[in-house]
């Protein structure tokens, strides 16, 4: 008996790490019938998977948008109207927002169509439909193939099945790899640019907790915007113009007030952004120990520099609250990230992964022998990606993240084209106009102190952190010229550089012909700017960008290896900014010792949060009042105010915005965030710790109706009661 009881605690300890690691899953929608149906009706799921996604029929996949580059949104209405959070809408509205109109403190609400802003830029993209294009992507490629070759057949490849894609239509379209180029999808998209902003709470509601609360549960943020997709008469995508009307969606998301309660089914449906759940500890390791820990120290320099004239100056905090928030996201979520795979044992985990793969590989004769030495190759890899990694860190946040630098480096292109031989004034004068246009941009939130404090701390952390003989060779010239002081020498650049202000840099751009380079090249921010960029093109990126296409080489076995000695398992892709499933049950979690989080919050704990003292805490006066009177319409429960909740959807960026819904497919929340204990999902999944972060619709309807007073939105949207 004791035999048997030590052979099942040996099974357990062998699959443990596998079951940690098989668990969440952001999956694709047109297979959701072959690999997830089953289990989701399992779990409560009413609807089928081809109400999710059909090809043949409109169906919610028609209602779920890509939101600018990098979020999601959705149809609830019938005229166009658009749901995301209020931290995509951010840049938006922040553009729209000028000192005298802050649209970002005090909210904006469109009380009719003529009212609702144009937002220049923003696009939202729908998926008309994807499909497996492997065989055609994989058509002429040879075993023998070096990488260079086989990159070069399936470029070619993935141009003639995309000319196909789009020929005779107003479709866009491309083909992405999955599971490390193992299986290949063709992805045909309609991308609509007349986008309007219709609608946005304040930001002490909006983003009421601010980056205190970011990536933290409870939450008791209402994290919503909308906006309203414009067409032609023909109810086709077109640019900006008057004559444009409403988009009529093929399908528009009902939305429930019923609400959530532990154990419900829910999934989510978006855009998650990236993930790389299948990585070797070796990866990991460099990611937590190396990476991470270069980047949130620089962050954190810069936020406090940020912090300090934001507190002083209305519109400095206005020009970089965008910036702040940007930087401020990922130095929270590096932590966490680092934190949650330390208490995950996520590096231990991997290894003895590894060992049962590699214990598999030696064991299965000729069909391990093609996944070879896979391990020792990574190992072997990753021990000169190390340093490597810490130089680019440093490179990219303390060099080229200067803003001088960058602004220095939009003049690039200008010079290049400008010293081309026989280049005609036209081609110049079509290369300024571009340069002026992304200065102008730039400018606007852009002040010269703040730059010039991040200058001298970055450089001097860069000058610190890495070793003397793997320095840009400006760091020589500091030395020599400057005797080593940073300060000094940014008195030099910010005092004679043309990037310094804006009224230089136009000055130069209007009077710039094919000689002007000359200048250029006297000019500091450029020559430093010139400096870096060369040294990471020369010294850092060749490189890292070899030892990278043999890791992208080693990840395609290694996928096809752990996919061989796992055959019964269902794989999902690993997330790449294309539309996914992501599905869980509503469920609380104990995130330390002796802590423990219900599953959702209330209005009562924004009023327990309320500090006057602090920007992050302040509440406005008419939501005190409402909720002093309790009037909170059919939107109330149980004599409060639902306004957050959280589940086992597995998420990631790009999920922002993403629709939550029942098990019915009705709308019932927004996906925001996730919880600070489970950031590490991006790496691994851990359905103990790992829950997303959304904001109840029943409080993105009360602040539409009951406080902002703009109750032709909700007029506009199927409400299930």
């Amino acid at each position: 008996m004791k035999y048997y009881f030590k052979l099942l605690i040996s099974i357990f300890l062998f699959l443990q790490p596998l079951l940690t690691i098989a668990d969440g899953g952001m999956w694709i929608p047109m297979l959701l019938e072959k690999l997830n149906e089953k289990e989701m009706r399992d779990m409560g799921m009413k609807i089928t998977a081809k109400d999710i996604y059909d090809i043949n029929n409109s169906s919610m996949k028609d209602a779920i948008f890509l939101f600018g580059g990098g979020c999601t949104a959705s149809a609830i209405s019938e005229e166009g109207l658009i749901l995301t959070n209020h931290h995509c809408g951010y840049g938006a509205i922040q553009r729209l927002s000028t000192i005298e109109n802050d649209m970002l403190t005090n909210g904006f609400w469109a009380m009719n169509r003529q009212e609702e802003l144009p937002s220049p830029g923003l696009t939202v993209t729908r998926l008309v439909r994807m499909e497996d294009v492997t065989n055609q992507m994989l058509n002429g490629i040879e075993q023998n193939m070096t990488e260079k070759q086989r990159s070069e057949m399936l470029k070619k490849n993935s141009e003639e099945i995309v000319k196909q894609a789009k020929e005779g239509t107003h479709y866009e379209a491309f083909v992405r790899p999955f599971f490390y180029g193992n299986e290949f999808y063709l992805f045909v998209n309609e991308v609509f640019k007349d986008v309007r902003l219709v609608g946005a709470p304040p930001s002490s509601i909006g983003n009421f907790g601010g980056d205190t609360d970011n990536w933290m549960w409870p939450r008791h943020t209402g994290d919503f915007s909308l906006f309203r997709i414009y067409v032609d008469k023909n109810n086709q995508p077109a640019e900006f113009s008057p004559e444009n009307v409403p988009y009529k969606p093929k399908s528009v998301l009902p939305v429930s007030l019923k609400g959530l309660q532990e154990d419900d089914f829910t999934f989510v449906f978006g855009f998650p952004g990236r993930t790389e759940q299948y990585l070797p500890s070796y990866a990991i390791e460099m990611i937590t120990q190396i990476q991470n820990p270069a980047r949130i120290d620089l962050r954190r320099q810069k936020l406090d520099i940020y912090e300090s004239f934001m507190n002083q100056d209305a519109l400095v905090k206005l020009q970089y609250s965008n910036k702040h928030k940007g930087l401020s996201n990922a130095w929270k979520k590096w932590i966490g990230e680092n934190n949650g795979i330390r208490k995950l044992n996520g590096i231990e985990k991997k290894q003895q992964y590894e060992i049962e793969i590699q214990r598999w590989i030696e064991n299965s004769g000729a069909k391990g022998q093609v996944y070879g030495q896979v391990l020792d190759k990574f190992k072997e890899n990753y021990e000169q990606l190390s340093g490597l990694q810490l130089e680019m860190s440093y490179m990219i946040e303390a060099g080229l993240g200067i803003e001088i630098v960058r602004a220095a480096r939009m003049l690039s292109t200008l010079e290049k084209v400008a010293q081309t031989q026989d280049v005609t004034d036209e081609q110049i004068k079509t290369e300024v106009d571009k340069a002026r246009k992304a200065l102008e941009t730039f400018y606007k939130d852009y002040h010269q102190p703040v730059d010039r404090a991040v200058f001298v701390k970055m450089l001097e952390s860069y000058r610190k952190a890495v070793p003397e003989d793997k320095l840009p060779s400006v760091f020589g010239l500091i030395a020599e010229k400057y005797k080593g002081e940073i300060s000094q020498y940014a008195d030099d650049v910010f005092g004679k550089s043309i990037f310094a202000s804006k009224s230089t840099a136009m000055n130069f751009l209007d009077k710039f012909k094919a000689n002007s380079c000359k200048k250029l090249h006297r000019d500091p921010g450029y020559d430093l700017a010139s400096t870096l960029f060369e040294h990471y093109s020369a010294k850092i990126m060749p490189e890292i960008s070899k030892l990278g296409n043999e890791n992208d080489s080693l990840m395609r076995l290694y996928m096809k290896a752990q996919m061989d000695f796992e055959p019964e398992r269902r794989f999902f892709p690993d997330a790449n900014s294309t539309l996914r499933i992501a599905y869980g049950k509503v469920k609380p979690y104990y995130p330390r010792d002796a802590v423990f989080y219900k599953n959702h919050t209330t209005i009562e704990g924004v009023m327990e949060k309320e500090d006057p003292n602090i920007p992050d805490y302040v509440v406005d006066e008419k939501l005190k009042k409402l909720y002093h009177i309790k009037d909170y319409g059919r939107y109330g429960s149980n004599g409060t105010l639902p306004v957050c909740f959280i589940a086992t959807n597995h998420t990631t960026g790009g999920n922002s915005g993403s629709p939550a819904f029942n098990a019915d497919g009705h709308l019932v929340g927004l996906n925001f965030d996730r919880v600070w204990e489970g950031t590490m999902s991006d790496l691994m999944f851990d359905p103990d710790q790992c829950r997303n972060i959304m904001l109840d619709m029943r409080y993105c309807l009360f602040i539409i109706d009951k406080y902002a007073g703009a109750s032709h939105l909700i007029d506009e949207m199927v409400i299930v009661e």
